[in-house]
């Protein structure tokens, strides 16, 4: 029965989390790189760029380094700042979500291995469950998708 429910579970999560992240390289690739490397003129705003090169941090940071304890290097600041090619940026994607069915079994199956890593602004990761962490990567990644899906629509009629 448990086996079933961590399926379940780690399926769900690897389905909406592929979504998001297949939305996002279309809205990337549907930019280019101009404007996917631009800023809107509004207080506190990102670039497209900026915006997924965050989603692979923070997958990076929650699966990789908490779940999996591999300790990826992170500069939370520097993220929202990001700029690049988008085929490069594509490529990072298409890599953390290769790795992610890997970091989402294990987290379901053995825990969590390092809650001393750096790089959040969530005070949760002392107690965090598996669960939660799984559920936070979901609301970041559906979260900045609507963040993403109005900047590119701000871009547009600018």
């Amino acid at each position: 029965m448990q086996d079933d429910i961590e399926r379940r579970v780690a399926d769900a999560t690897l389905v909406i989390i592929g979504e998001s992240l297949s939305s996002m390289t279309e809205i990337l690739e549907g930019l280019g790189g101009e404007l996917a490397n631009a800023t809107p003129d509004l207080p506190g705003a990102n670039s497209p760029y900026a915006i997924v090169f965050h989603c692979v941090a923070v997958i990076e940071h929650w699966g990789g380094s908490v779940i999996a304890g591999l300790k990826i290097p992170r500069d939370r600041a520097t993220e929202f700042t990001a700029t690049g090619r988008v085929d490069d940026l594509i490529a990072r994607v298409d890599d953390v979500r290769a790795r992610l069915p890997e970091w989402v079994d294990m987290a379901l199956r053995e825990g969590i291995r390092d809650r001393t890593v750096m790089g959040s602004t969530r005070p949760e990761l002392a107690t965090a469950t598996p669960e939660w962490v799984l559920t936070h990567l979901v609301r970041e990644l559906s979260q900045h998708l609507g963040r993403l899906e109005l900047t590119r629509e701000v871009l547009r009629r600018a």
